[in-house]
Formats: structure tokens, C-alpha cells, sequence
């Protein structure tokens, strides 16, 4: 397979066209434990969910790629380490969706088969590991192969003619003789491995899909970030925002104000700097805990909440500030994924990232 194809095949983000921002599905999901939970997966609801999990592996490897289907050779997910691809140290996922039963050797050799005559036949390489799982996981039967590489090879050469010969390709049987015969007495079967369920839970909790999955509610919310002594280059506008406004309210050109000279003022800056970074932290914890777009939703809501207020007259713009800041403390936030881990500092900082994006202006040209 080539380079260029397998890049084709990269792994795709999960779902976007499905909204999970409601914060009961969050916190609640499905009141049953996620072990339980993947038994009443559908087809369609497996393949997402592996999708999901495929997040987290993008995390480890350097290129995630799906080849289920016609001419997968035997692969499923296939994770590469570098970017040589087939050339380079990968490994092959084979996530087998069975609702009635755990996987069995019946099911698992012939894949075993399939991969091996490819393997062969140099259409790719040999993996580092090759896992199963499966959402019932793998049955007693065939962890005991998968634990007992030389129990696995012997069950696989008294099964080919039954389970192997006539699945490997719809165009041939293939003998085990030969060249290839000689192959397989070679191979190295420890590559094959089962991959346990619980582990396939835990490596998804770390993916930003997992709440809305399962339910139970969001991980702990680290501490914000502190804002650094010097404004850095993102804070730019909304800086100069707070500036306006406070020249507004003195009556004083902004380029001449100096915040040194007005201790309210310059107490009043250093809190709208700490509440514009404790919405970047939770922009940054919204990132890894909840689906994309879930942030931006909750920046939305809040600009529909308090664009009428900004848009009234007001004396100056310190005064529009801070009444838009007060409007912010009601506005309705609890249809959104977030909405649990929310904090007042929040709604102020998420209006002054709005402002940093001039979504919300505090001095208008024609006050």
C-alpha cells in the first residue's frame, strides 16, 4: 500500500453533526457502568466509539489510519509510529463488533489468516503487536491462545482447512503448503495479543468524548492559569478595550491614561486580566473534556445572553462594562456541556474574550 493512500485513510475526527452539549447528558449518560455500556452499542454506535478511542491513540503514534472493509488486509485500525507507514514499526487494532458473544479462536483465526497472507505476499508488513478486542471482550478460550503464542500457532494449523482456507480471499482457497507453509512455521505469533476491555475504557476516559458516552459528569477542573506581569500578545484588544473605557470614564485620552494614577482603575484591570485567563483555562479544559465546538457554543451563549445590554446607552463605557459584566452573571448557561464547572470569573473572562475578538465593544463611536 502505498505512502499517499494510507495518509488518505487517517483516522477522522468522531461525529461533529451530533450536538452533545446538554449538561444532564453529561452528567448523568446512561446510569450504568461503560463495561455494560458497550454491550448495548449498536453496529453503527461500535464504529463511532472506536472512532472516539482512536482520539487518544493519535496521542501515542504518529498517524492513525481506519481500513475496515473490502481489501483491508486484515486490518482494522492500523497505528504507525513514524511516518514511513507500512515501512516504518506500527501497530493493527482489530476491533471486532460481536453483541451476542466474546470473541472466540472461530472468529479471531481467520483474521490471524488473512493478515498472515498478506504479510506474505509483501502487500504490507509485519505489525509490532496485533490486539483483539471486542465489546463482550475476548472469550476464555481464546485468551488462553493469545496468552500461549505456541497453543495459538498449533490451533491455527488444525483449523486452517476449516476456518482459514476458503475466507482468506473470495477469488482463491489457499493451501497451506509450500513456501507459505514455511512462512508460517516461522512467524512469530507472541504478536498477537488481546487487548482487555476495561483498558479500551480507561484509554477512552482520556479522549474529550468520554463524559458524553458514559455520563458521570465532567473530571476535576484543574487551577487556572495566572495571568503573567506583562500583557501578552493575545490579550491585545481586549486590553485595549478596558483602556477605551477607562479613558471613557475620565474623560481623558487612552494613549495619555495612565492606570498608576487611579488605584480603582488599575484594581479593576488586574481582575478582569485574572477573569480573561481563568476562561482561557477553561477553554483549554474544555479541549480535552468535551466534545469540539463546545467552548465556542458556550462563548455564543453568552453573546446572545448580553448583546442587548452592551447595545443600550450608557454614560461611558466603564459603566456599560460592568453592567454587561452583571447582566453576565444570569445569563442561562445550563443547556451546555460546561455548564457544571462554570464560575462567575468565567462569565466575565468569556465576555472579555469576546471583546478580544470585538464581538462586544465597550466604547462605541458614537458615545
Amino acid at each position: 500500500m502505498l505512502q499517499e493512500e494510507i495518509l488518505e485513510l487517517e483516522l477522522p475526527s468522531p461525529n461533529s453533526e451530533v450536538k452533545y452539549t446538554s449538561s444532564q447528558k453529561v452528567l448523568n449518560g446512561k446510569i450504568i457502568p461503560p463495561k455494560q455500556h458497550l454491550l448495548l452499542l449498536s453496529a453503527d454506535d461500535w464504529e463511532e466509539f472506536i472512532v472516539e478511542w482512536g482520539h487518544f491513540q493519535k496521542t501515542k503514534y504518529h498517524l492513525v489510519t481506519r481500513l475496515g472493509g473490502a481489501n483491508d488486509y486484515g486490518i482494522d485500525v492500523a497505528c504507525f509510529y513514524t511516518n514511513k507507514g507500512f515501512q516504518g514499526d506500527w501497530d493493527n487494532f482489530q476491533c471486532k463488533y460481536y453483541k451476542g458473544d466474546p470473541l472466540t479462536p472461530g472468529t479471531a483465526i481467520p483474521e490471524v489468516g488473512k493478515i498472515l497472507w498478506h504479510i506474505f505476499n509483501k502487500k504490507i508488513t509485519v505489525p509490532k503487536v496485533y490486539y483483539f478486542f471486542a465489546p463482550k471482550d475476548c472469550g476464555s478460550a481464546l485468551k488462553k491462545l493469545l496468552l500461549d503464542s505456541s497453543k495459538l500457532k498449533n490451533k491455527f494449523f488444525d483449523e486452517w482447512d476449516k476456518w482459514c482456507a476458503n475466507t482468506i480471499t473470495s477469488t482463491q482457497a489457499v493451501e497451506l503448503e509450500g513456501v507459505f507453509l514455511n512462512f508460517v512455521e516461522q512467524f512469530d505469533f507472541s504478536i498477537f495479543q488481546y487487548k482487555p476491555v476495561l483498558e479500551v475504557i480507561e484509554e477512552h476516559s482520556e479522549t474529550p468524548y468520554h463524559a458524553i458516552r458514559f455520563g458521570g459528569g465532567l473530571k476535576d477542573r484543574p487551577d487556572p492559569i495566572e495571568p503573567p506581569e506583562n500583557v501578552d500578545e493575545a490579550e491585545v484588544r481586549y486590553v485595549e478595550q478596558l483602556n477605551e473605557a477607562y479613558a471613557d470614564h475620565k474623560n481623558v485620552d487612552a494613549k495619555k491614561l495612565d492606570l498608576g494614577d487611579h488605584p480603582e482603575l488599575e484594581k479593576h484591570f488586574g481582575r478582569q486580566r485574572e477573569a480573561f485567563y481563568f476562561a482561557e483555562s477553561l477553554r483549554t479544559f474544555a479541549r480535552d473534556s468535551v466534545p469540539p465546538g463546545t467552548f465556542e457554543e458556550l462563548q455564543n451563549d453568552m453573546l446572545d445572553g448580553v448583546i442587548d445590554t452592551v447595545e443600550n446607552e450608557y454614560e461611558d463605557g466603564l459603566k456599560r462594562l460592568k453592567e454587561v459584566m452583571k447582566e453576565s452573571k444570569s445569563v442561562p448557561l445550563d443547556a451546555n456541556g460546561l455548564f457544571q464547572v462554570v464560575r462567575v470569573k468565567d462569565r466575565y473572562g468569556i465576555c472579555h474574550q469576546l471583546a478580544n475578538e470585538e464581538k462586544l465593544l465597550w466604547v462605541k463611536n458614537d458615545d
